[in-house]
């Protein structure tokens, strides 16, 4: 098998014009010949560099504004002709066909021009198809030809270049072609992430995911599990769009744990001050208050065991009073909008606490997809962006909630769309004040909320839990009433579920006989 193979021809022909002048330099102090193509050839040529055009290859011009130039024998033999197939060489005499040794390409910007709100005609003429054609062909011939397609494959080619006095390895050309093949999959599934968009196909015959390498990381969710982070160019605010101030690398589960914890505390976004503490994906403390260091003190006192060691969201930007409060315990994350200087000095005492801002929230309501691998294939749904209005609440009881407890009620019914199923939150005064999450049965949720509730009114010295007068969220229905009466007896006065049990109206009755209020809100939020 061919191993070093030196560079004696290259095609350039980019869109992110990154680096390339460097680049082209050095080539052809390597005596390169460079063809390249339209606005990438004169670039070259203006800086006073030796090109030649990739019509003087192919015999033909660049034609159908631009669709068609690198579709021709001359570009794709030169690719994909084996160096050393006797017949193939043959071929290559009889018809005027110069070998190519490197290719450098990178596609049309595809993503950036969908993410600019650009019409449709636009978005179609920026799906290359030329790029991905010749890409593919250099990457299958990998035994003789380098494909590289990202400008930050460029020092690396040059480093290569230089050890191997103007050649490159097969084991280098290997990775530039599994690089070069994940590039073009990755392309495709944008086009065709974006046209079942355009045409609202919810389902299409095939579904495919891609990204691009952000982190390797130390370890998975254990120490045994290898872990990588890949981000899919979507740009929403959150963990991939981050900016890290402080603290050790991310972890698998830091990510996984910090993005839930920023989804949640998005839902308040524009409103008051609001504050997320995540344990394990779930929620251990949720609340509002008039400042940031409230909220974030009414969300420890929810589950201050749990928090330890948790990581912290909030919706504005982060002050130095809040600062001095969460370095009180350990806390693996911080993550927030921006952080005044202020609250950035609070935590440089503090080497392992990472803190990460993001210059904005993500939108609770915006459309996307959730993906899950199972074995043989995979589930994909919608994003969970379901929202109600106190307007949409059904009051079943006889009794309907105070003003007070609807309000208690709305912002549970929020927080229970991010805590796993089966899920049971009592709020009181637009705190969490117990959570149950994840359990098997519902009713064990509603006693393993009412139970922190009572530990932590012991550990503030208070005289009754904050379960009594507080108001209870269940993510899907009671499907018997044992539930919503343990809850009563925990003292809660006002209950939120979604309804459409068999046994509504034994639910109903036991709620009424209790005094308590109740609303069906005819949507569910399971979170597995």
């Amino acid at each position: 098998m061919t191993n070093l193979v030196p560079i004696g021809r290259a095609l350039i022909s980019v869109s992110d014009k990154t680096g390339l002048l460097d680049l082209a330099r050095a080539l052809a102090g390597y005596g390169v010949e460079l063809i390249s193509t339209g606005g990438t050839s004169g670039m070259l040529r203006a800086a006073g560099l030796k090109v030649r055009d990739v019509a003087e290859v192919t015999g033909f011009p660049e034609m159908m504004d631009g669709r068609v130039k690198t579709l021709h024998p001359n570009v794709h033999g030169g690719l994909l002709a084996l160096r050393d197939d006797d017949e193939h060489l043959v071929a290559m005499a009889a018809h005027g066909i110069e070998p190519i040794d490197l290719l450098i390409v990178n596609l049309y910007p595809f993503e950036q021009t969908v993410a600019a709100g650009a019409d449709r005609a636009t978005c179609i003429e920026n799906i290359d198809i030329g790029g991905p054609a010749m890409i593919r062909a250099a990457a299958k011939n990998h035994r003789f030809v380098t494909v590289v397609t990202d400008p930050m494959d460029y020092d690396c080619l040059l480093a290569t270049l230089k050890a191997n006095d103007g050649a490159t390895s097969m084991a280098y050309r290997q990775k530039l072609a599994l690089t070069a093949y994940a590039k073009t999959a990755a392309y495709d599934t944008a086009v065709s992430t974006w046209l079942a968009g355009e045409i609202k196909e919810p389902a299409p015959r095939y579904r495919s995911f891609a990204g691009k390498l952000a982190q390797t990381l130390r370890y998975g969710e254990n120490p045994h599990q290898a872990a990588s982070f890949y981000v899919d160019g979507t740009r929403r605010a959150g963990v991939a769009t981050a900016r890290q101030w402080q603290g050790k690398e991310l972890s698998y589960n830091n990510i996984n744990d910090t993005d839930a914890a920023f989804e949640l505390v998005a839902e308040f976004a524009g409103g008051a001050p609001a504050c997320a503490i995540i344990k394990h994906a779930n929620p251990c403390g949720v609340a509002t208050a008039s400042t940031l260091t409230e909220a974030y003190q009414r969300a420890y006192q929810c589950d201050q065991t749990s928090a330890f060691g948790g990581i912290v969201a909030l919706n504005q930007v982060l002050d130095g009073a809040t600062a001095e409060e969460i370095v009180k315990i350990f806390t693996e994350v911080v993550i927030a909008p921006d952080a005044t200087e202020e609250a950035r000095a609070v935590f440089a005492g503090k080497k392992n606490l990472r803190l990460l801002t993001t210059g904005a929230l993500p939108d609770p309501k915006a459309k996307g997809l959730a993906f899950k691998q199972v074995a043989g294939g995979f589930l994909v749904q919608d994003r969970d962006a379901g929202h109600l209005a106190a307007s949409d609440l059904k009051v079943v009881t006889k009794r309907a909630p105070t003003e007070k407890e609807l309000a208690d009620l709305m912002f549970a019914w929020t927080v229970a769309k991010h805590v796993k199923s089966n899920a049971i939150i009592y709020v009181k005064d637009g705190a969490t004040v117990g959570v149950g999450a994840g359990q098997m049965s519902r009713v064990d949720s509603t006693r393993i909320a009412a139970r922190k509730a009572e530990d932590m009114a012991e550990a503030l010295g208070l005289a009754a839990p904050l379960t009594k007068g507080a108001v209870v969220a269940s993510d899907a229905f009671f499907p018997f009433a044992d539930g919503l009466i343990t809850a009563a007896e925990a003292g809660a006065t006002a209950i939120i579920q979604p309804g459409g049990s068999m046994r509504d109206d034994e639910v109903i009755a036991a709620a009424d006989e209790r005094g308590l209020a109740m609303v069906f809100t005819g949507q569910r939020h399971f979170r597995h």
